[in-house]
């Protein structure tokens, strides 16, 4: 065959060209752009290979380039020796460091007479070329995993009503072995999509240096070409495990091809046996995936006779990382400016968590899992907490300034002692707080609050407005508050109660009734 390949449609076209056409040598070279003793190889090794134009008609590419390399392969012993060598070069450039210029150093020390460096690469990629595993060649072993999720879905159906409900379906690799894993989750929410990766990540048995996501909103929350903004629970998923968050570039479709071609045989692997079945829960929808996952890991490649689960346990196993001891716990990422009352409220809990009191004022990061919360300032943690599932306050002593602490200590009845030498209507509504509020923690925090006000504002202000809230059945340090900011506190009864009543001009006068 001729030493410079040029392409199947060209191949196709020198040949139609020659036999239907008429075309000389020259003419076909300059139809085609291509050199005569290019056209001159072709025509030979078409006339060796009895094959013509109408029969190549009806062919594949890879047939016909079979076709024409077949004449030349099966009588030299030469290149014998080099295939059989193909399937170990495939999984030697997996490793790390091994290019093809050291395999041909080593080919060479073994045959002397063996093929020059061109003609072992040719040779080499020729072969590539038609076998399934020249994808996987352009990735180191361990280097990455590529995840996404299918842009088709699955279903599962309730069993009373039969009605649908589709589930998301995703998908990670190892490229170098091909090695896959499968799974369906209920949405692609981050949740679901941290579970699905670290269920990869125990499936492959360790951890691969870079994992590369699309740019979808549980792994970016905004997408750049150069630097990409990680979602950042999936950036501490990442520094869990020891790897890191690399996604694809938006619109390169080089930096998807992998993960791409993996969900395209996931839909006639998987998604093609199931299209009859129906699945009533999402447990049982991925028994029957892991069943035809396995039966797809084990599947041998084409050309190298191997399986993508052999290949994987030959070279990239070992390559992997270990996994952590602990799986990760899920965490939730904050951002608040530090209230004067120096406590953070975790909202879906209703319960506050005390910084140190000289942050107030300052913007702190909140991250807190099921059982922890742990707030901090510029990367330091100044303060952590046991998470608290109800209403309240989780104080810490040394968070509190000093005057603040020397309240804290003291019993309810030492605390009510201490508001009535403000007022007797400011004991007589810390009474009340204790009684009604049922958290001591809490009712303290409000009795300390109605007693700093009598810094700003005065005691006898502060104990008459203690008064007004008593009237309103309002036992509330926002209550005494509103009343001192409103100056609620300084008007007569009269007026209070005739401010309670809206003016209107269809009220009618007592002349009305005369």
């Amino acid at each position: 065959m001729a030493n410079r390949r040029i392409s199947v449609r060209k191949i196709r076209e020198l040949l139609r060209l020659h036999e239907e056409c008429g075309l000389s040598n020259r003419q076909i070279a300059r139809a085609l752009n291509i050199s005569r003793p290019v056209v001159r190889d072709y025509l030979v090794d078409f006339k060796l290979s009895e094959l013509t134009y109408k029969t190549i008609r009806t062919m594949s590419d890879e047939e016909i380039v079979r076709a024409l390399e077949k004449r030349k392969k099966e009588m030299c012993e030469r290149y014998q020796v080099l295939s059989e060598r193909f399937p170990y070069l495939v999984k030697e450039l997996k490793r790390p460091g091994v290019t093809l210029d050291l395999l041909w150093q080593e080919y060479r020390g073994q045959h002397p007479q063996g093929y020059s460096y061109p003609q072992f690469c040719y040779h080499f990629r020729m072969w590539r070329s038609l076998s399934s595993v020249s994808m996987h060649l352009e990735h180191k072993a361990g280097e990455k995993m590529f995840v996404d999720y299918t842009g088709k879905k699955l279903k599962i159906y309730e069993r009373k009503t039969g009605k649908e409900k589709e589930v998301e379906v995703f998908v990670a690799i190892l490229p170098a072995s091909g090695l896959t894993y499968v799974e369906a989750t209920e949405t692609q929410r981050k949740e679901d999509w941290l579970k699905a990766n670290e269920h990869a990540l125990f499936y492959f048995g360790g951890v691969p240096g870079q994992i590369v996501p699309d740019c979808l909103k549980s792994a970016v929350t905004k997408g750049n070409k150069y630097e990409p903004d990680i979602n950042p629970v999936y950036a501490d998923f990442a520094r869990h495990y020891g790897t890191v968050i690399v996604p694809a570039r938006p619109h390169n479709a080089k930096d998807k091809a992998m993960v791409e071609n993996a969900i395209k045989i996931v839909y006639r692997r998987v998604f093609a046996p199931l299209r009859n079945e129906s699945f009533y829960f999402l447990e049982e929808l991925n028994e029957a995936i892991r069943n035809l996952l396995e039966k797809h890991n084990e599947a041998p490649f084409q050309r190298i006779k191997m399986s993508r689960r052999e290949l994987f346990n030959e070279i990239e196993k070992t390559s992997l990382k270990p996994l952590p001891f602990r799986p990760y716990e899920l965490k939730e990422f904050r951002r608040f400016k530090v209230p004067s009352n120096y406590h953070i409220e975790i909202r879906e809990d209703n319960h506050y968590y005390s910084v140190p009191w000289q942050y107030k004022g300052r913007y702190v990061t909140v991250v807190y899992t099921a059982s922890t919360v742990e707030i901090y300032h510029k990367g330091v943690r100044i303060a952590s907490h046991q998470r608290e599932r109800k209403r309240g306050y989780a104080t810490l002593k040394e968070h509190m300034p000093l005057r603040h602490r020397f309240y804290a200590e003291q019993s309810p009845e030492e605390m009510v002692s201490q508001a009535r030498e403000i007022g007797d209507k400011v004991g007589a509504l810390a009474e009340k707080i204790f009684e009604n509020k049922g958290c001591i923690q809490l009712s303290h925090r409000i009795c300390l609050g109605i007693i700093d006000l009598s810094r700003r504002y005065g005691a006898e202000r502060v104990n008459r407005a203690s008064g007004r809230a008593l009237e309103f059945h309002s036992y509330s340090y926002k209550a005494v508050k509103n009343i001192l900011e409103k100056g609620l506190d300084t008007l007569k009864e009269e007026t209070l109660l005739l401010e309670s009543f809206p003016s209107h001009s269809n009220i009618r006068g007592g002349d009305y009734y005369n």
